[in-house]
């Protein structure tokens, strides 16, 4: 096992980098723009482990980090807010997220935050900019399925920022195998807050939304087709959601 990888298994390392990382992000997600957070008594009563989190995805990283400011504050019995950031002085680290190995290994500082629990997966349908198909990677789905025997999972089921990109059927597979609790959440805003990477502001004083839904229910003997179906409609990402409002468009016309 790589040095990176037993590292980020260690609660101080993650520890150490969830208050970093926190530090570092918290003006952008809650002074220099404005954020709405819904649904965090949903979280309360959740399990230990095998959670997963399916949510659309606006940028690499500025996501995920909220989710993690989120779950940080609620375990200092905070609800729908961030407050001042002293939750970060004992975060919330039972949390891995799935992310594509190219973007985590593309600078220094993607490194750095894979420390915070990425679980790195090999995309099927894109590398290094270019569209391919190869065959899914069944380590890849090993580990995601290890990452929920112990923690929460952060997923991003369209693998891309485009909205309305159709899902992929491996979130499918992994709900299908694994029968998590399966919350479902819908982000808005960071697309214009935030560039692709999320690492710089595009345009401040921006609302960011983060909606947790209530857990689905979910039939697990059914296609995976049907499964992944649900999901989308869940997260807001489906034909029937598609050009809804004029946010959409806006986002639409920004890609």
């Amino acid at each position: 096992m790589k040095l990176t990888e037993r590292l980020k298994h260690i609660r101080l390392v993650r520890s150490l980098v969830y208050g970093t990382v926190g530090i570092i992000t918290y003006p952008g997600l809650a002074l220099f723009n404005k954020i709405r957070i819904e649904g965090t008594e949903h979280l309360r009563r959740l399990p230990r482990n095998n959670v997963l989190f399916v949510s659309n995805h606006q940028t690499y990283f500025a996501d995920v980090i909220a989710f993690i400011h989120i779950f940080c504050a609620v375990k200092w019995r905070k609800q729908n807010k961030l407050g001042v950031p002293y939750y970060l002085l004992n975060p919330f680290t039972n949390l891995y997220f799935v992310a594509a190995e190219e973007t985590m290994n593309g600078s220094f500082i993607s490194r750095f935050f894979k420390l915070a629990g990425a679980v790195t997966i090999k995309r099927t349908w894109r590398a290094e900019g270019k569209e391919i198909q190869r065959e899914r990677d069944e380590t890849d789905t090993c580990k995601i399925d290890q990452a929920l025997s112990r923690s929460w999972v952060i997923t991003f089921p369209q693998g891309t920022t485009k909205p309305f990109a159709p899902g992929r059927k491996g979130t499918a597979h992994i709900i299908k195998n694994n029968q998590p609790v399966v919350v479902p959440v819908v982000i808005n805003g960071f697309w214009r807050a935030f560039n692709k990477k999320g690492l710089s502001f595009k345009k401040r004083g921006s609302l960011l939304s983060i909606r947790f839904k209530e857990p689905m229910v979910i039939d697990y003997t059914k296609p995976v087709d049907h499964i992944l179906e649900q999901v989308m409609e869940a997260i807001e990402q489906s034909r029937n959601f598609m050009l809804k409002g004029k946010h959409h468009f806006m986002n639409l016309l920004d890609k």
